[in-house]
């Protein structure tokens, strides 16, 4: 894992279906997704004061989808288009400009990755992105599928490890999408190793013996001005199993 990570304009940032029947009380809850909720939305904060395009993908059914159970598929009905569940959790601070990419859209077809919307590829070349980071939902089905397409058509790709959760249909299902994005060459990453994570300018060159020499005091202190949880910055989520 790199010791920090610095963000250019090359670089975008794609949230992965934080819809509301993906969380807690949603028709198909992600276990433990309300967790990334916060850290989501301290990236979200990080590549925004960066100039950097914010991508949000959403899965948007028709009512007969192929993956229904009420049409013989695996999940129940979620996300279906126009619906309360398929709205952006309202936890989620998406900022203005933010790109969104609809999928899954063909009622015959199962479509996990993002690029199976044509959308997202043509957006990406035209801003001359080379570079994604993806976190969301879920792990082992849209997430993986996206990264790995992204690989195929040769973006450079980073997981945000503490800002996904998984289904685990199979245990240790996240564990293996993890790897497998890994073994294609996709990164990782947590927040920690943002400078801006620690307060320090974007555009400022630090490395991890730097920050580990700077007092935390005042990076404590703005965590409890903002009220809330940040996140296990320095403990790697792999998901469960």
């Amino acid at each position: 894992m790199s010791k920090t990570i610095n963000i250019s304009k090359a670089d975008a940032l794609l949230v992965t279906d934080v819809q509301i029947d993906f969380l807690p009380g949603g028709a198909l809850p992600v276990p433990e997704g309300d967790q990334v909720l916060p850290i989501l939305n301290d990236y979200i904060r990080i590549f925004g004061k960066a100039g950097v395009t914010v991508f949000a993908t959403r899965d948007w059914h028709p009512p007969n989808h192929m993956s229904f159970t009420t049409q013989g598929g695996p999940w129940p009905p979620h996300c279906i288009q126009d619906s309360e569940g398929a709205k952006f959790h309202p936890d989620l601070r998406l900022p203005d400009g933010t790109v969104i990419i609809s999928k899954a859209m063909d009622p015959n077809k199962e479509s996990h990755s993002s690029f199976d919307s044509a959308e997202l590829g043509s957006t990406l070349a035209s801003k001359k992105v080379r570079r994604i980071f993806v976190g969301g939902f879920a792990t082992d089905y849209c997430i993986v599928n996206t990264v790995l397409d992204a690989r195929k058509q040769g973006f450079e790709t980073v997981i945000l490890l503490d800002a996904m959760r998984g289904i685990d249909v199979k245990p240790g299902d996240s564990k293996r999408a993890i790897e497998a994005m890994i073994a294609k060459g996709s990164e990782q990453a947590t927040l920690e190793i943002f400078p801006d994570a620690l307060g320090v300018p974007l555009t400022e060159e630090v490395s991890s013996d730097d920050i580990g020499e700077k007092p935390l005091s005042k990076f404590e202190f703005k965590k409890k001005a903002r009220m809330r949880p940040r996140g296990p910055y320095k403990k790697i989520r792999t998901e469960r199993g």
